[in-house]
């Protein structure tokens, strides 16, 4: 059984038997009049039970960061989104030292960028105007 289902359901049944004791604290708290009859429940009830939650909730959301493993089911990769492309000459801004495509995110809707022409510039890493 990987690692992550034996922490979540671990954190889970912590959790539900915190929320138990607390509610058998309560109830023995709740029948009694003076706070040195209440005291007995207190301790032995209710503060382990919060510290079962705490620690359920602890073991929970270490399952939820853990990597999934191969063939294990869990949430899709984020998708990469794809660098732009268009078939423009290459544009720079002045005083940049990056050539970019005329739809990287970077130059556009700027006024003052202007085509690259033979300056030596480096190739922007978003929008990788020059193949590799």
């Amino acid at each position: 059984m990987p690692t992550s289902r034996i922490l979540l359901w671990s954190g889970l049944a912590a959790a539900a038997v915190g929320a138990v004791l607390c509610a058998l604290g309560w109830y023995g708290i709740s029948g009694e009049r003076f706070a040195e009859r209440q005291l007995p429940y207190l301790a032995s009830c209710t503060v382990p039970g919060a510290a079962l939650i705490v620690a359920g909730a602890v073991l929970a959301g270490t399952a939820a960061l853990l990597p999934v493993r191969p063939g294990e089911p869990g949430p899709p990769p984020p998708e990469e989104a794809p660098p732009p492309s268009s078939d423009g000459p290459p544009l720079r801004v002045p005083g940049g030292t990056l050539a970019h495509r005329p739809d990287c995110p970077l130059v556009a809707g700027r006024p003052e960028a202007t085509e690259a022409g033979a300056a030596a510039l480096a190739p922007c890493p978003v929008c990788e105007p020059w193949p590799p």
